[in-house]
């Protein structure tokens, strides 16, 4: 069994029962190392606590925010000592704000603890190591969002509608003035949005806001009552003169508010459009994604006839790449819409050999019609708890090569090991940068079946 890193430890309780640590108490602290999510490690009083918005080796006074047991949560209150590593944050709400915690850190910076947390979560608990590391992929560092959620909310006290992204652990809301993650378009839509909103003669019925950039821009607003008919028309307006289409959702499926044309995003380097709904899964990084499928082919190498199979397969983000190689893809998704539009988007770039099924994928799945006949190859890209019932049937499908997309090195790790016990070794594996300025990690992982 792999020894663990001295490191990795946390410091004991130590004898005896101490008092609690109270909500707001100020405490000064030397952070130890980060945690796998960006989080600042130090120990203090027999406690280990866990601070936001610091590096490893900085003084700081720190603030509690809530106490469990032998473990403390804190936030930055003021430096006292920073790291030489620390850098300015380019947004001025990212030391409030919870969608980038980690701005204050170079993006070699983040790069690197998102790749020791892949290697750490591998070696602890599948005990594996791959026989390549990959070099991450990585994209713009800001600007690369191209979808988003606003949350609302009506205050009554202050008679206001507050519009906004979360606050980092709480449910206050951050009014923006900027958002440099964003893609430029929904940057100006998006700071636009709240003044819109508030304008509405009934802004207690929103629930909250999605915003959408591909081959157009999209607002989705999600109603809790109907929205009266000026109401609909002022967001037309507003859609209007920002280039968006509007889409509403009250107790249904989202539906455009009026004539839209479809939408879609474009994966250029196989001449492929995907149409798209408000509320489909679609990734976030443009130019990640194409990476990451390109990355995907090159480590499959499918084969002009060779039959592959796609799990989670969503639109088709991944099946279609493959079957412009020439391999017969069969698609297999969980929820019914996605499945019609995956296929109305192989019709629709002519790609007659990419088929697409609905299955429940914790189901036993090789002795479903097209799965007779087995498999060349895999794709997975399951959600974030993974896909454990579905790997440990996967010598039924015969596939002997097998790359596993994941937004949880944890799951990944843990279906990894099922994978080894099936006789799959761990080929090559690496990070993705999906979400560059936080701590997730997504990864790719390469399996070859041993003979």
């Amino acid at each position: 069994m792999a020894r663990r890193s001295p490191s990795l430890r946390f410091q004991p309780a130590g004898g005896g029962r101490k008092p609690g640590v109270p909500t707001g108490k100020k405490q000064t602290l030397t952070i130890e190392r980060l945690a796998h999510d960006g989080r600042g490690i130090a120990f203090h009083d027999g406690r280990t606590w866990f601070v936001e918005g610091v590096l490893a080796g900085e003084q700081a006074d720190v603030r509690v925010l809530g106490a469990r047991s032998q473990v403390v949560d804190a936030r930055l209150e003021r430096l006292i000592e920073a790291s030489p590593a620390r850098q300015p944050e380019r947004c001025r709400h990212a030391r409030d704000c919870g969608g980038c915690t980690l701005q204050h850190a170079t993006h070699a910076d983040q790069l690197a603890l998102k790749q020791r947390t892949l290697a750490d979560q591998l070696q602890r608990f599948a005990e594996l190591v791959p026989e390549r590391w990959a070099e991450p992929l990585t994209g713009p560092a800001f600007g690369y969002r191209r979808r988003a959620r606003l949350a609302v909310r009506w205050d009554d006290a202050a008679g206001r509608l507050e519009v906004g992204f979360r606050a980092a652990a709480s449910q206050r809301i951050v009014a923006l003035t900027e958002c440099p993650v964003l893609v430029q378009p929904l940057q100006s839509l998006a700071l636009a949005l709240p003044d819109a909103l508030r304008a509405l003669a009934n802004p207690r019925a929103i629930g909250h806001v999605e915003l959408f950039s591909g081959t157009a821009q999209a607002l989705l607003i999600r109603h809790v009552t109907p929205l009266p008919p000026e109401d609909i028309q002022r967001l037309r307006a507003f859609c209007d003169a920002h280039q968006a289409q509007l889409w509403l959702q009250g107790a249904g499926a989202p539906e455009p508010a009026g004539p839209a044309q479809p939408l879609g995003y474009r994966l250029e380097r196989w001449d492929l459009t995907l149409a798209w709904r408000p509320g489909d899964f679609v990734q976030v990084n443009a130019v990640v994604n194409e990476a990451m499928i390109d990355q995907a082919l090159d480590w499959l190498a499918p084969q002009p006839g060779e039959r592959v199979l796609d799990l989670f397969c969503g639109l088709g983000n991944f099946a279609l790449p493959l079957a412009r190689q020439g391999a017969e893809v069969i698609g297999v998704e969980g929820v019914r819409d996605m499945v019609e539009r995956a296929a109305g988007n192989a019709e629709r770039n002519g790609l007659g050999h990419a088929h697409f099924y609905q299955a429940d994928l914790s189901k036993p799945l090789a002795d479903a019609p097209w799965a007779r006949g087995g498999f060349d190859a895999v794709l997975l890209d399951p959600p974030r708890d993974g896909a454990f019932e579905l790997v440990q049937q996967m010598s039924r499908l015969g596939a002997r090569r097998v790359v596993y997309v994941s937004c949880n090195p944890a799951t990944l790790a843990r279906d990894a090991a099922a994978l080894g016990r099936q006789g799959f070794r761990l080929r090559q594996a690496g990070v993705l940068d999906m979400f560059p300025q936080t701590a997730h990690v997504e990864a790719m992982a390469y399996f070859e079946r041993m003979a």
